[in-house]
């Protein structure tokens, strides 16, 4: 699933979109994960697109009168076209038509989602997320609360969409080896000088991962085509068996939390 660099990602990508009219909207397939409003969706003619921007992992479109609110879900990608490109992939379920190019959503898997919304704040996907981790408001007095009485383990409560939004499994593990902290760390035992090293390996990895376009490990792609190129900087998710980069003596362990993979080094995250 697409995370937070992955979604920021393609929001910079499709800011040419902001300040234009859509000119027309095509529904190749509404059978998204919840069906889409076709007759809604087509009354989104003519609206000027204000702002595109980023919530979580949510890209959202301010327009005039709505809010368009698109989860990309597993395997959800946005591409952009020519508007005269006939070009047709299987699983391009919707089209935005603009006055030169058109935005497409692909999502094989069919996971992803559209919504029309007014107010973001009372959506039902959005209004009990927590505080962004690019933001000021997440540090270590913020996390130290909203976790210091929790058993769950440290990677558990650090994908917790109502604790901090934005950080999947991939990223879990990264920040977690940076910041030196083993994942299966009960939350309650770290101490606020712990929570701080957190704080800033999440601030320090998604901004590199946002930098390098995001990860492309099977299905995430940019709208311009291009792969995410992050994945030949991770240093411990899904390398298994091979050596730490770091210490260069341990190899790098993986376990299963939650039913999702974890990788660590039993060295350096002793």
């Amino acid at each position: 699933m697409p995370e937070l660099p992955e979604v920021e990602t393609s929001v910079q990508a499709i800011q040419e979109f902001a300040g234009q009219n859509i000119e027309s909207i095509k529904i190749n397939n509404p059978n998204l994960r919840w069906k889409l409003d076709s007759l809604a969706f087509s009354k989104l003619k003519k609206q000027r697109v204000k702002t595109i921007y980023r919530r979580a992992k949510y890209i959202l479109f301010k327009l005039e009168k709505n809010i368009v609110l698109i989860h990309l879900g597993m395997t959800g990608t946005l591409r952009i076209a020519e508007k005269s490109s006939n070009f047709y992939k299987k699983h391009d379920h919707i089209e935005f038509i603009f006055l030169k190019n058109k935005l497409i959503f692909n999502d094989p898997r069919r996971f992803g989602s559209m919504h029309i919304i007014s107010d973001p704040n009372k959506h039902f996907l959005l209004k009990e997320l927590g505080v962004e981790p690019l933001s000021k408001e997440f540090n270590e007095e913020y996390l130290f609360h909203r976790i210091k009485k929790s058993l769950s383990p440290i990677k558990t409560a650090l994908m917790n969409q109502k604790h901090v939004v934005g950080i999947g499994n991939i990223y879990a593990s990264e920040i977690l080896f940076d910041a030196k902290i083993r994942p299966t760390r009960k939350s309650r035992t770290l101490t606020k000088k712990e929570m701080a090293r957190i704080t800033t390996s999440s601030k320090k990895i998604l901004k590199k991962a946002i930098k390098a376009g995001g990860t492309t490990l099977q299905d995430f792609y940019q709208p311009n085509g291009n792969k995410g190129y992050f994945k030949i900087d991770l240093a411990v998710y899904d390398r298994a068996n091979q050596k730490c980069k770091k210490c260069k003596k341990e190899t790098i362990k993986r376990i299963v939390q939650s039913q999702r993979a974890t990788f660590y080094c039993r060295e350096c995250q002793a």
